[in-house]
């Protein structure tokens, strides 16, 4: 008996050691995968000194939310999309912004090819100052349950070499897609689609525009 009793306590605590690790690897797959982000991939980041040269090359979606916006108005009243008196606008700021990003995108020679934008008046006008002609597309904005599968088609969805697909949107669809960080007014995000996903290779801020050559 005196004999046996050691080893039956070994056996105890070697099990209660396989208890402990199954116990933490079940609690480690229980957690949450961790969530999408929309930071340029650390490994295929372009730095703004190349990104208008790869730009150039065509084959990315550019995907802006709108310029910056008057707070003090808000969407409650809105009847439908054309209704701006009714709607949070453009400040004078974001007009400006995206006048000046517009200079840049023309000096820089980039091809839009597709210039797509939410039909809601911030956007639209945001996409006509920065772009010229702009087609309005429901797919930016409407979603269910926090699935925009219209955008993300367009976010995911193969360009041709030689053309980009710009997008002037909103922040929270973005997000809800592509994960934190929020994209600021007047942000840019370029993703390089890749049919079912995308990864995205820089972010530049309004201000930034003027760095690319």
């Amino acid at each position: 008996m005196h004999t046996s009793l050691p080893r039956a306590l070994r056996s105890i605590q070697h099990l209660a050691v396989l208890a402990g690790g199954l116990l933490s690897l079940t609690a480690a797959l229980a957690q949450p995968a961790p969530s999408a982000s929309s930071a340029p991939d650390s490994a295929q980041a372009v730095a703004l000194p190349k990104l208008a040269s790869a730009l150039r090359q065509g084959g990315y979606v550019i995907y802006f939310r709108h310029t910056a916006t008057d707070f003090s108005r808000t969407d409650a009243g809105m009847r439908n999309y054309d209704d701006c008196d009714n709607q949070r606008l453009l400040s004078s700021q974001g007009r400006s912004q995206a006048r000046a990003i517009g200079r840049h995108i023309a000096t820089l020679k980039l091809p839009p090819v597709q210039a797509l934008a939410s039909p809601m008046c911030r956007t639209m006008e945001t996409a006509q100052l920065m772009l010229g002609r702009v087609t309005p597309d429901n797919t930016l904005r409407e979603g269910s349950a926090g699935d925009y599968p219209g955008l993300r088609q367009l976010l995911a969805g193969p360009v041709p070499a030689g053309s980009n697909r710009w997008l002037v949107g909103h922040g929270t669809p973005f997000r809800a897609l592509a994960g934190p960080p929020h994209l600021a007014e007047g942000e840019a995000a370029i993703l390089r689609p890749e049919g079912t996903q995308w990864t995205v290779v820089a972010r530049v801020l309004p201000q930034e525009w003027a760095q690319l050559k």
